[in-house]
């Protein structure tokens, strides 16, 4: 598919606990009563697909997957009837202290970020308004990696079964980029969707989704949504050119 050693680093700023946020939030979870099983099998196939894509992921990571299988095994075992219920310690509570408190951490850096964005008249995540988008849809906003991450999964759902092998003399990230570009300058902006041809194989997607990020790491291109879980757009930016 791509060359062994190509990598893709993903943000500093984009964690273990930022994906559980993430899918706690895109599936609606009482944050305090987490379904374990699931957040667990749901992360573990984002570390899967993250592994398949070549991602460069940190310890943190599997850290946390850890973590998770001990909270859902210890959640398994048989409950000591000689203990009253609100005596009993729930196994999620250090995980839920941990998420709880790291989304106020969070919401408190943005806080002051759009503080000083405001005094220096540029404002954090600033909405743009995006011409041909249609009236219900003027409105868009940065998107991160695990927003890409689960959207390109949705595409993966859809793929046909792999037909035939894909190899780095037939088809690389470098190819992948500039296809992206070519199709950027034809028409900007596009949604994320239509950059994967729906008929290509899963090797074809999988390298077309590197070519995004490093497009996007690159800043040939912007990635941006109208809301939460929404549209994905990829915007071509003015006058940035790179050679590839």
């Amino acid at each position: 598919m791509t060359d062994a050693d190509y990598k893709v680093r993903i943000p500093v700023f984009e964690g273990p606990l930022d994906l559980l946020l993430h899918l706690i939030k895109e599936n609606e979870i009482d944050i305090y009563d987490i379904p374990i099983a699931e957040i667990t099998k749901q992360y573990l196939q984002y570390l899967e697909l993250m592994k398949e894509l070549n991602l460069e992921i940190a310890g943190e990571f599997l850290v946390m997957a850890a973590t998770l299988i001990q909270i859902k095994t210890r959640m398994l075992l048989p409950v000591d009837e000689d203990v009253p219920p609100e005596e009993r310690e729930d196994p999620r509570i250090e995980l839920v202290e941990r998420l709880l408190e790291y989304q106020a951490f969070k919401n408190a850096s943005l806080d002051l970020q759009e503080r000083l964005n405001e005094r220096t008249r540029y404002f954090w995540r600033e909405p743009m308004e995006v011409e041909d988008l249609g009236p219900d849809e003027p409105l868009l906003f940065d998107v991160h990696i695990f927003d890409l991450i689960a959207a390109f999964k949705r595409v993966l759902e859809n793929a046909p079964p792999e037909a035939i092998q894909i190899t780095r003399e037939t088809l690389t990230v470098k190819d992948r980029i500039n296809y992206i570009v070519e199709r950027l300058d034809q028409q900007s902006p596009l949604r994320f969707e239509q950059l994967f041809e729906p008929d290509a194989p899963r090797q074809v997607l999988l390298v077309t989704f590197l070519a995004l990020l490093e497009v996007l790491r690159y800043g040939i291109a912007r990635a941006y949504q109208e809301k939460d879980f929404g549209i994905i757009w990829i915007i071509k930016a003015e006058d940035k050119d790179i050679e590839v």
